[in-house]
């Protein structure tokens, strides 16, 4: 192990950490568990699993609707983990953020209530060759509707954006810029700031989807100047089922509900609705409550442990990682921007991503083989599938040398 990744490993103090997860002292067919899927999803750490405990054992209540203490006391927590969010994204009003089941439902928030009132037929939408499909699907089903045209920027063989080409399909038709911070497929980092600047020039609105980064590194929604930015729970550290959205309040404001029904309005007749302001406004019926408040658990813990610290040290472990399966012949890595997040797509040609990850699991090791919902970037690179290592501040330098080693051993049963 290099000298600069033992200092990494020993100011971090990893081995404590893994302390806080419960589920990585398991075993999986006699040997440790290495998990390397956290793209995918992310362990809980012991803390949010007892929130969560505790606040459905103790402190259940529903929330906004009732008047007796259980439900002030719920309500109370509720918001104080929308105030942990808008902090977290650096939002300047806690009402900013919209809360939903997650990223997907996020795009979809967006799509369905920015599209319908601000896109029409002949507008443009701008996407990249590098979208998760919940970042593609809901702009081709909302151009299809409206009669717009989907445009997309595309990527060079690193699986960096080509911002020359980005500039030549904006215009004064651009309605919505939506591309994602970081690449679940090769871990490209954009340059979303940069992205964001010459999408507000031509007049256009950004969507960021922030699935893969808010779990890794420090977000500024405002240094950003995004107009949307979205999240998942379940990719940082806390239950499924819960995520959100950051929108510019003059945005929220002008756009419609996206799901109708109980606590979204101001007053109902039988001839007329009028809407709740936002955030209200997008969260129709009984929320996910117990997943809030393990959500504002959980960025208590990213805080504590800090977002510049994580960011550092999962730095260094892509960095070692890379350098240990270069070395491996027959192993090719797709993906390889000169800014990613800690994740390594590889093919092998000895075999199929489905094999790898089925061998790898033999050894306790947990990697994702497939297209991971991003079939045209697999078309870009002419793969029809990778297998996927991504990591967390929770994995040791020690995991991805077993990680090679296992790899190793399956290059030599197809050779």
């Amino acid at each position: 192990m290099p000298e600069t990744l033992m200092a990494d490993k020993a100011a971090f103090d990893v081995d404590k950490i893994r302390q806080d997860f419960p589920i990585l002292s398991q075993t999986v067919r006699g040997k440790p568990l290495v998990y390397l899927d956290n793209a995918a999803t992310t362990q809980k750490p012991h803390r949010v699993i007892e929130r969560v405990r505790r606040f459905d054992a103790e402190e259940y209540g529903t929330v906004r609707r009732g008047a007796y203490r259980l439900c002030e006391h719920a309500t109370q927590l509720f918001e104080e983990a929308r105030q942990k969010v808008a902090d977290l994204l650096g939002a300047g009003d806690k009402k900013e953020i919209v809360f939903t089941s997650g990223t997907t439902q996020a795009i979809n928030l967006v799509a369905y209530s920015f599209g319908r009132r601000f896109v029409n037929a002949g507008d443009e939408i701008i996407i990249s060759n590098i979208e998760h499909h919940a970042n593609t699907v809901p702009w081709q089903v909302l151009c299809e509707e409206r009669g717009a045209r989907l445009k997309v920027i595309p990527v060079n063989d690193a699986g960096e954006l080509i911002l020359e080409e980005y500039e030549k399909l904006l215009s004064d038709k651009t309605r919505l810029v939506a591309v994602n911070h970081v690449s679940n497929a090769l871990g490209t980092v954009n340059p979303i700031r940069e992205i964001t600047e010459k999408a507000h020039a031509a007049g256009a609105r950004v969507l960021i989807d922030g699935a893969q980064s808010t779990p890794h590194m420090k977000i500024d929604v405002r240094e950003i100047g995004c107009d949307f930015y979205t999240f998942s729970g379940h990719k940082m550290y806390a239950p499924s089922g819960i995520g959100g959205v950051f929108g510019k309040m003059e945005l929220w404001q002008e756009m419609p509900p996206y799901v109708t029904g109980g606590d979204m309005i101001m007053t109902v007749t039988l001839e007329k609705t009028t809407y709740a302001p936002p955030p209200a406004r997008f969260e129709a019926g009984t929320p996910a409550i117990t997943q809030v408040i393990g959500l504002g658990e959980a960025i208590d813990y990213l805080n504590d442990i800090g977002m510049d610290n994580i960011a550092r040290y999962e730095k260094s472990l892509l960095d070692y990682g890379t350098r240990l399966l270069s070395e491996i012949d027959g192993l090719r890595i797709i993906g390889t921007a000169h800014d990613k997040a800690a994740l390594i797509s590889f093919a092998l040609d000895a075999a199929h991503p489905h094999d790898v990850v089925t061998l790898l699991d033999q050894d306790g090791i947990a990697v994702r083989g497939g297209h991971h919902c991003a079939q045209p970037t697999m078309a870009r690179f002419g793969v029809p599938a990778t297998s996927r290592a991504s990591m967390a501040f929770y994995n040791k330098p020690e995991e991805l040398d077993a990680l090679a080693e296992s790899i190793r051993k399956v290059i030599k049963l197809f050779s």
